[in-house]
């Protein structure tokens, strides 16, 4: 199977993502485009969250392509893994913006958050984080 385009790997994990809130009951507003500042945003229970998806199109890759200074503060980082060299479902991990940015490791030329820095229990399928009480989520810096 040949691989898919690198602007249609990011894309189809923002809908797979999109998707899975939408199925956990949040209304979900996605921004389109290529300056955008944030992926998606998301609403329930009068709670709106800021939603940053970052994807690859198989595990076979070394990690998340991530600089310490892009992760935005306030924000929710869903990570995931298309599995599209298997056709089997996504995996997503989620993090907080205060527990992704120690995860990634800088180089001269680039940075990465590997995936197996968040492959455990702490982040592999917990969207439990996204609800959060207001006062948690007034918190989240």
């Amino acid at each position: 199977m040949s691989e898919i385009p690198r602007n249609n790997t990011g894309l189809s994990g923002e809908y797979f993502v999109a998707a899975e809130l939408y199925r956990r009951g949040w209304s979900v507003g996605m921004t389109l485009g290529n300056a955008k500042a944030v992926d998606l945003f998301a609403e329930k229970n009068g709670i709106t969250i800021q939603v940053q998806v970052k994807s690859l199109f198989k595990r076979k890759s070394n990690g998340f392509p991530l600089m310490k200074n892009q992760v935005k503060d306030r924000c929710f980082y869903v990570l995931v893994v298309l599995n599209g060299d298997k056709m089997t479902a996504p995996e997503y991990f989620i993090c907080t913006s205060n527990e992704i940015k120690p995860k990634i490791k800088e180089y001269e030329t680039r940075g990465i958050l590997y995936i197996s820095s968040v492959d455990n229990e702490d982040y592999n399928g917990r969207w439990d984080k996204l609800e959060m009480d207001e006062e948690r989520h007034n918190e989240m810096d």
